[in-house]
């Protein structure tokens, strides 16, 4: 994992006032909601005796209490009271838990994952275009695979018409012109994709190509560190965060995107319908990646890759730069 990154780690529904542990980038946390409904976050692990704070309770609407021995924590994971010692006996500082930023918004749930925020922590970055008049419906779906791999079989180009030969690859349109890569900043690139059926010609490559057009080519994006869309048009898109489990394991939240059905009851309807069918073809690939060795992938290593690669060849060197950076910070 990169560190020092906003990562996307869960939805808004799957967070309630009561204390919910999980498994995000290979750490137990604990998350829950204080009265104002603040999502708050914790390492679920009690500096007492180590017992799952996810086990516990939350108080008052914001302090979370350890279910051994009742340990009170408040949302920055500072111990507040040791009921075995007293109410009036303070606490020594030494008596906490890490505990990480979160934000809220588009009906996900994100922490910045690192060991000491800066003093102008930015939000983290989302699709600009995702805006007004989107709804949305949405699936969870468990891979046995490093998120880097989940990753990049999103910014596959060259494996539709074998993987999806019978879904959103038919047409044998084997051969790919390009991809041509354009990075928005350091955090966003854009990547269009022109495959084609094979005419014996060799595949243009992306410096001899014509400049992109946004509205007119077929593109997708990603955002660092596990953000990424597919623009099938203009009022209906494919979304999905690449949530880290551990190194072996990796939560995709898939949705699908649309704003021309905008009657309340036809609206959610036809988002929910829409689902079955994004789930298989992300299963198709699934049944595919999970095969992958070794599970994570790196810039350098035992692959041979193709033209067709550049946009992994591109989130694979920008990776490595970020972690990088932090590792000699």
């Amino acid at each position: 994992m990169i560190p020092d990154q906003w990562y996307v780690v869960a939805s808004s529904d799957q967070i309630k006032n009561s204390p919910v542990g999980v498994t995000r980038m290979g750490e137990k946390l604990v998350f829950w909601r204080d009265g104002a409904g603040q999502v708050s976050c914790l390492r679920d692990r009690c500096v007492h005796r180590g017992v799952r704070l996810s086990a516990g309770k939350v108080l008052d609407n914001h302090r979370l209490q350890c279910p051994f021995h009742g340990f009170e924590y408040d949302v920055s994971g500072v111990v507040t009271r040791i009921p075995a010692n007293g109410k009036n006996t303070p606490v020594p500082e030494r008596f906490r838990v890490h505990g990480y930023p979160t934000h809220e918004a588009h009906g996900f749930i994100w922490i910045w994952w690192g060991e000491e925020p800066p003093q102008d922590l930015q939000p983290p970055r989302f699709f600009d275009d995702l805006g007004d008049g989107f709804s949305y419906g949405q699936v969870i779906d468990p891979w046995d695979a490093h998120y880097s791999r989940v990753i990049e079989n999103q910014l596959d180009v060259a494996h539709l018409p074998f993987v999806h030969y019978n879904t959103i690859g038919r047409g044998n349109r084997a051969l790919v012109d390009g991809p041509i890569v354009e990075w928005v900043d350091q955090e966003q690139f854009m990547f269009y994709v022109y495959n084609r059926v094979d005419d014996g010609t060799p595949p243009r490559r992306p410096d001899h190509m014509p400049s992109p057009d946004p509205e007119r080519d077929f593109h997708l994006a990603f955002i660092f560190p596990n953000l990424w869309q597919n623009y099938i048009g203009d009022d209906v898109r494919v979304m999905a965060a690449f949530v880290p489990v551990d190194d072996e394991h990796t939560l995709l939240y898939l949705r699908f995107y649309q704003r021309f059905m905008r009657l309340p009851l036809l609206r959610g309807l036809l988002n929910r319908l829409a689902m079955p069918f994004n789930r298989h073809v992300a299963h198709q690939d699934r049944r595919v990646v999970v095969t992958q060795h070794p599970k994570p992938s790196a810039l350098r290593m035992d692959e041979q890759l193709i033209q067709a690669d550049r946009p992994i060849v591109e989130y694979r060197r920008r990776r490595h730069e970020l972690q990088q950076e932090k590792s000699t910070t």
